[in-house]
């Protein structure tokens, strides 16, 4: 059977998909065996009946797994030295998150190649579809049908502003949205998910506030906020503590922010990637094998 979505097309077009005229006689001979039509025939366009679109989601993790039939037999001998793993995630994934796992799993698996892609949440659900990643890492305010979010850590939204600014003194029960409004913020560019979740809280207060500046990564806006240019509202996965910057929480307007690992359902993971994923977090592969299979 051909192994992706790409056999829509028969006769005609077998040349366009690299399939030969013999592979095409077996599609047929599998319609035949199963007796149901696996495509619909109108005129030059071939399409996937409701039974093929059945059969391809059985056969695409199949197929997968066959490509990792060496590496699982490896790990099974306790012989996992070698494959590669595609990660999706975001710059604040990459910087605050993901070290600390990926030095625990480079201790045992050094033969294990580990490529992290940096892109947007949205770019890296584009990768992980199209089979170009593993799986990704970030934050998910909804999730889509195709793909499973397990959440592994949380953190909480913080003010952070210069040390001497009038705001710094601030306890957090008593600092309100509307003290913040004043004064200029420093944000990433215009990121869909992070101006819904600021602005919709500051919209549901009344409370209007101004952008003074746009930077691309925490690093840079932690620098800004420590030289004096602006205040900054951040989630303090960013935050390591070595800052020159005073920290106040926003508990009490935005809820903690969960990050996690988003895999697409009925994907078959290798064993390499099991691995990784039982170090971020443990249990995940228990919970994945019981959702993606739904």
């Amino acid at each position: 059977m051909p192994r992706c979505p790409q056999w829509q097309h028969h006769k005609s077009s077998a040349a366009a998909v690299h399939q030969s005229t013999r592979r095409v006689s077996q599609i047929q001979a599998l319609e035949r065996e199963l007796a149901c039509a696996l495509f619909e025939r109108r005129g030059p366009n071939i399409r996937l009946t409701q039974a093929g679109r059945a059969l391809l989601e059985i056969a695409l993790p199949l197929v997968d797994g066959i490509d990792s039939i060496g590496e699982d037999f490896a790990s099974e001998l306790g012989q996992l030295d070698s494959g590669e793993i595609n990660v999706a995630a975001g710059e604040s994934t990459i910087l605050y998150l993901l070290p600390e796992p990926l030095k625990t799993f480079a201790q045992p698996f050094p033969g294990i190649r580990i490529k992290l892609h940096n892109v947007t949440g949205q770019d890296g659900m584009t990768m992980l579809r199209a089979d170009d990643a593993d799986f990704a890492v970030g934050s998910m305010l909804e999730v889509p049908d195709d793909v499973v979010y397990y959440p592994i850590v949380k953190y909480k939204t913080m003010l952070i502003t210069p040390l001497a600014h009038p705001l710094a003194q601030k306890k957090p029960g008593r600092l309100k949205l509307k003290d913040i409004g004043p004064y200029g913020l420093i944000l990433p560019p215009r990121h869909p998910f992070y101006l819904a979740d600021r602005g919709t809280v500051f919209r549901q207060q009344n409370v209007e506030y101004s952008v003074s500046l746009e930077a691309g990564g925490w690093e840079v806006i932690k620098k800004y906020v420590e030289v004096g240019l602006g205040i900054s509202i951040v989630t303090d996965i960013c935050l390591t503590g070595n800052e020159n910057v005073s920290k106040v929480s926003l508990q009490r307007y935005f809820p903690d922010r969960s990050y996690g690992v988003v895999v697409r359902k009925k994907k078959y993971q290798s064993a390499a990637v099991r691995q990784f994923l039982e170090i971020l977090g443990p249990g995940i592969i228990d919970a994945f094998s019981t959702e993606t299979n739904q």
